[in-house]
């Protein structure tokens, strides 16, 4: 099929990938303009723009797609379908209807579970024990559009947003290629998502990454899993910030951010539990095992981790 791809980040890249082996013609490919990234602040492209021009593929980056000439080059490449994945921009109604098979979007969950932006940090923080991808007919709202194909995966006890990213990402390139197989055998059937069970995944606020000591281990553990790799949980500790990267969850009590032992573990007191934190990171310096952190810098049972700023 000749296809115009929408896609960002990795997760659209592994489509994108996905596609060209199963011999797709991309006649385009849109991704978001390149963005500062790194110490440096340096222009750096997107994981889709990195392997398109790897692929000798012709890239379109417009800052928006509001105005109509900015529609012009997507008209242009004659698309019978768009496919779109993690892209970053709204999609207008004339985009929509350019295609013959029209916009199809590979997204990471069970919609109508978790429509928007931050569908598998989302899963992980309410504690969900499975997600999924949907592939879905896109319509002019956020996530709306009729259900083409689904599939489940179970949440795993260890699941971080990066593993979780990884093995959606492998799933919706397999069923994206096996959807457009469909269509073009005419074996697909849109399913009208429910009226039942919608909830929306904002992107995740600063602020949200701030870990409150008063919460149950269990939603700390989760928060940190959740925010691993990136942005990450934080706290404060002697007016830094701390990023914890791995913890669990052990029986002890104690005042909320209270230290309550510091050796192997970092061990601070919950509102329900404890956690010891066994990975964590100064800002600014590496990530450490907590017993070569706490080596470096020593605490006092007694000592308390506050906010972060």
């Amino acid at each position: 099929m000749r296809l115009v791809f929408a896609g960002t980040p990795a997760f659209a890249a592994v489509a994108l990938e996905a596609l060209l082996a199963a011999g797709h013609e991309v006649a385009l490919v849109l991704t978001r303009p390149d963005r500062a990234a790194g110490r440096g602040l340096k222009s750096a492209p997107s994981a889709v723009k990195r392997l398109a021009l790897e692929r000798g593929l012709t890239v379109y980056q417009p800052a928006s797609l509001r105005e109509p000439q900015a529609l012009a080059p997507i008209a242009a490449a004659r698309p019978e379908a768009i496919v779109v994945a993690a892209y970053g921009l709204l999609l207008p109604g004339a985009l929509l209807a350019m295609a013959p098979h029209g916009a199809i979007n590979i997204h990471a969950s069970l919609l109508p579970r978790w429509r928007g932006a931050a569908p598998i940090q989302r899963a992980l923080l309410a504690g969900d024990a499975e997600t999924g991808i949907t592939i879905m007919q896109m319509d002019e709202g956020l996530d709306t559009g009729p259900i083409l194909a689904q599939r489940r995966i179970p949440i795993g006890p260890q699941d971080d947003a990066q593993t979780l990213h990884d093995r959606l990402a492998a799933l919706g390139a397999e069923m994206i290629v096996q959807t457009l197989a469909d269509i073009a055998a005419g074996r697909v059937r849109a399913v009208p998502q429910p009226a039942e069970g919608v909830s929306y995944a904002p992107k995740i606020a600063k602020e949200e990454t701030v870990i409150n000591w008063s919460q149950p281990c269990a939603e700390i553990e989760r928060r940190i899993r959740a925010l691993r790799p990136a942005p990450g949980a934080r706290t404060g500790w002697r007016g830094e910030v701390l990023k914890l990267w791995r913890g669990e969850c052990i029986e002890a009590s104690g005042v909320p951010g209270t230290v309550l032992a510091a050796s192997e573990a970092l061990v601070v007191a919950c509102g329900k539990g404890a956690l010891a934190v066994r990975e964590l990171q100064r800002a600014g310096g590496r990530r450490l095992t907590a017993a070569e952190f706490l080596r470096g810098h020593p605490l006092e049972a007694g000592e308390r981790l506050g906010t972060a700023r």
